[in-house]
């Protein structure tokens, strides 16, 4: 696909509306510059016999209640509004990058795929598109997906993050539309047990000791703080949850200009120390290094648990109500995120940038026809799509009182016992990712318990907007060269965790793994990291 200039790409926006009530057959291949001009709109539903593939994992919060697509209201409903007709596959359940490698290989792609191409795959979305995996999509945008556009036009910030630094379109992306979506997880503890034993909501790491060991001596907690280890061990405590005490985090950070890789930094010996502190004391969940949502759902629901880090819906609103099934008066609750000195601001925390690479869609090299394509996915951007995607189909999933659209018991009160989490993704996507454009109303009802609501305002008490990164993309040069790098090292920081935490190796032979990052190339991974940053802030 010719490159277009992202002057062009700045100026152009639809001089006419254009309503086609029915699919054009004309395909366009994606390759083809087009004259600018108007994108010609689209009604729904489109008519057309056509029926798309479409690839992508099913949201964690129907594990265990539905096992397709096919199943789930919500992408029924999405087929009849868009009057587009899809036939779903879905990878296994924490297998989606070794899926997608099966199937780019095999060389038989779908129309549609689902997928984190901005940091999950190798090359970065640039390398994607020059190997001939998902097109390039500036010229479909501009021709058939008006709605996209037309926000991408009046957020420019937004619009930088979305695109490659060569100005390349590459998936319709998930969006949080306000500032109060970014931030939705952190540790999460039992304040009954708290109360109980007359201990506060624990602040720093000394008083998370105290209140561990509080809840395996006078509790009985088999696994008083437990993590999700799926699909990287400690996954969910990345964001920068008790290591971020330390001054780092898991990953890449930015501090005072310079990139950082936060195990490599000292903060990270301390973080195993006291971890591995904590396995050998019983206040580590023993099969910490497997436990997946499933085993983490159980083991709070049998009171063997007493914190860990989620989400303010997936966590405490799923969590809740099995902890008060074994104990009514049970209560979960968020605690701010550790540091070691009281009444320090946490350095870390989660909070997600307004494009979140994750629930984007591509469409692929081998798509029958890309035009349909985007048409389909720029519904998530119009403002019945919008709707759509965050409140479901009216009278169903939500009624409109006083121009406000509100959740309908079948949500919130699910007849068959599903928690709103679980039932809000059998009917909406706004309580997790997709694209489309996520409305802070979900939000608002979403935390139907005031202790939700209170856990983003806890939790949002950090300094992460100084130090984080933004969605970065290196060149298809630089991203392979990186991703290779990086794969050795994250398999050595991981080797490494393991190994420490669970006492197979002693914390002096941290050192040494220091080494054998330098050894693979963790200079030059920064050094293109930095390049990257460079080329970000010119956008």
């Amino acid at each position: 696909m010719k490159k277009m200039l992202a002057s062009t790409m700045t100026v152009m926006l639809m001089s006419t509306m254009i309503a086609c009530s029915s699919q054009t057959e004309t395909t366009p291949q994606g390759n083809e510059t087009k004259s600018p001009g108007a994108a010609t709109a689209t009604t729904y539903p489109i008519k057309t016999d056509k029926t798309l593939t479409y690839w992508g994992e099913l949201t964690g919060n129907l594990t265990g209640v539905k096992t397709t697509h096919n199943d789930v209201p919500f992408f029924q409903d999405w087929q009849k509004k868009t009057g587009v007709p899809l036939k779903f596959t879905a990878p296994p359940t924490g297998q989606t990058k070794e899926a997608l490698n099966v199937m780019l290989a095999s060389g038989d792609l779908p129309d549609m795929i689902e997928y984190n191409f901005l940091s999950d795959f190798p090359g970065g979305p640039e390398k994607a598109i020059k190997d001939g995996y998902i097109l390039k999509l500036n010229d479909l945008i501009d021709q058939y997906a008006p709605n996209l556009k037309k926000y991408l036009k009046e957020h420019p910030e937004i619009d930088k993050m979305v695109k490659t630094d060569n100005g390349s379109y590459y998936a319709f992306p998930f969006i949080r539309g306000d500032e109060y979506l970014q931030v939705f997880q952190g540790p999460i503890i039992r304040k009954d047990w708290l109360d109980e034993l007359g201990l506060p909501v624990p602040e720093t790491i000394d008083e998370w000791t105290t209140t561990l060991k509080a809840f395996k001596e006078k509790k009985g907690a088999a696994a008083p703080l437990s993590f999700i280890s799926k699909p990287r061990f400690f996954n969910e405590s990345y964001n920068g949850a008790f290591l971020g005490a330390f001054g780092i985090n898991r990953g890449f950070y930015l501090e005072n200009g310079d990139i950082k890789f936060g195990p490599a930094e000292k903060g990270f010996k301390e973080y195993l120390n006291l971890f591995n502190s904590w396995y050998k004391d019983g206040l580590l969940d023993k099969n910490i290094a497997t436990v997946d949502t499933k085993a983490l759902d159980g083991s709070f629901a049998s009171g063997g648990t007493g914190a860990s880090i989620g989400n303010a819906g997936g966590g405490i609103g799923k969590w809740q109500p099995l902890v008060q099934t074994k104990d009514p008066k049970a209560q979960l609750v968020a605690a701010p995120y550790p540091v070691l000195k009281k009444g320090d601001l946490p350095k870390f925390g989660q909070k997600d940038r307004p494009y979140s690479s994750g629930g984007i869609v591509a469409i692929t090299s081998k798509a029958k026809d890309p035009e349909l394509a985007t048409r389909l996915l720029d519904y998530g951007y119009s403002e019945e799509g919008r709707m759509f995607f965050n409140f479901g189909t009216e009278g169903v999933s939500y009624k409109m009182e006083s121009g406000y659209p509100k959740y309908t018991d079948l949500l919130m009160k699910n007849p068959d016992k599903l928690a709103p989490a679980q039932a809000m993704s059998m009917y909406v996507r706004g309580s997790y990712n997709g694209p489309f454009i996520q409305d802070k109303r979900y939000a608002e009802q979403f935390f139907t318990m005031p202790t939700q609501r209170e856990a983003v305002d806890i939790w949002k008490k950090t300094d992460a907007d100084k130090y984080s990164l933004p969605p970065l993309t290196p060149t298809p040069e630089e991203s392979s060269e990186y991703a290779k790098i990086m794969n050795d090292i994250n398999t050595l920081v991981d080797e490494m965790t393991l190994k420490i935490i669970l006492g197979n190796e002693p914390v002096s032979q941290y050192e040494s793994y220091i080494a054998k990052m330098k050894s693979l190339n963790l200079d030059r991974a920064i050094a293109i990291q930095k390049a990257a940053l460079d080329r970000y802030n010119k956008r």
